[in-house]
């Protein structure tokens, strides 16, 4: 199993980013896949996620400057950053798991995203 995260780097304030998660090794199409992030000194917390029938979910801060969107037949998952702000600086995680609900029983490595005022 593999979660490859791709995307993340420097960015200005105001600009955007799309990561990347690209799966391997699991049935894909049966599973949930989020982001999460952690920045320096805090914990590691849901941004999306986006069920195996489309449902998704976007924490508060990111509502209507993130999107989250999966291509099945490629098993990658994407999230679209938008109007980033120095508050959305972390490592970004994807993770991976069966159903809509419960823990996530895969993860990846994280890539950095750096949002500079």
């Amino acid at each position: 199993v593999q979660l490859v995260e791709s995307g993340g780097g420097l960015v200005q304030a105001g600009g955007a980013l799309r990561l990347s998660c690209a799966a391997s090794g699991f049935t894909f199409d049966d599973y949930t896949i989020g982001w999460f992030r952690q920045a320096p000194g805090k914990e590691r917390k849901g941004v999306s996620c986006m069920s195996s029938r489309d449902g998704t979910y976007y924490e508060d801060s990111v509502k209507g400057r993130f999107t989250i969107s999966r291509d099945n037949a490629k098993k990658t998952v994407t999230l679209q950053m938008n109007s980033l702000k120095p508050e959305d600086t972390a490592v970004y995680y994807c993770a991976a798991r069966r159903g809509v609900s419960g823990r996530y029983d895969y993860w990846g490595q994280g890539t950095q995203v750096t949002v500079s005022s």
